[in-house]
């Protein structure tokens, strides 16, 4: 009988990244959600969900390596990676300080690189991978008050375009999602009439949902992905299409 696959979401125990667990849990995965420090969130999405939680801070390669083989004791070897933990540090260039820029840039990018080197020699040598990197509109098309933010979500795509080429021969698939505006806690305290402001420049004419972000994870994650490697899938009602 074949082992439940593996899946280790970064983020994992609220908002986007909740909504992902709980999905590759219900299509059958064993899930390992990683945190960075709200106890009170990971142990309620741990009880609700049935997920392991990993505390750590994924800008650290240290750590990922420590929580990563923490994982694989436990649950077995990782076959999906979910590369979804980010920050904000939002301030204008100008008043940007290198604190704000480098905290960004180490959670939101360098984070994909510790995560990804420490498993993806286990997949090439099983055949199989799946990696999954959420990145954003806004490293798409800019944003201001966040050179700091679209830099990193701009990084995440050229990681993935230039990974899923140099592993595509090994079985493994590297894939973007790139979110707009999602319906979550950080969302939703955003005040009213800003909030009314950005869905009115929604085409489709509301936030977007967590799950949907999550259906997506878990369709680019099954074997039905198998040919679709190095692309960025956006996910924003309508509210910018790349060319």
């Amino acid at each position: 009988m074949a082992r439940a696959r593996v899946a280790f979401v970064t983020g994992g125990t609220r908002g986007i990244g909740k909504a992902i667990s709980a999905r590759l849990r219900t299509a059958g995965y064993q899930v390992a959600a990683g945190y960075a420090g709200n106890d009170v969130a990971a142990n309620a999405a741990a009880d609700e969900l049935g997920v392991m939680v990993v505390k750590g801070n994924v800008g650290n390669f240290g750590d990922c390596a420590r929580a990563i083989a923490e994982v694989e004791a436990a649950l077995g070897p990782i076959d999906t990676l979910v590369n979804n933990a980010g920050i904000t540090r939002d301030a204008m260039l100008h008043k940007m300080t290198p604190e704000q820029w480098n905290e960004v840039i180490y959670v939101n990018l360098a984070s994909i690189f510790n995560m990804s080197r420490n498993v993806i020699e286990g997949m090439r040598d099983r055949g199989f991978g799946r990696i999954i990197n959420i990145s954003s509109i806004n490293g798409q098309k800019g944003q201001m008050g966040q050179a700091n933010y679209a830099a990193a979500k701009a990084g995440v795509i050229g990681f993935t375009k230039s990974i899923a080429m140099e592993n595509a021969k090994k079985g493994i698939t590297v894939n973007a999602i790139a979110p707009g505006y999602i319906d979550t806690e950080m969302v939703s305290a955003v005040p009213k009439d800003v909030l009314d402001k950005i869905v009115s420049g929604i085409p489709v004419g509301r936030l977007g949902m967590a799950d949907e972000i999550a259906r997506a994870v878990a369709f680019l994650a099954s074997e039905d992905s198998g040919f679709i490697t190095g692309s960025t899938l956006t996910m924003n009602g309508g509210q910018y299409m790349p060319s």
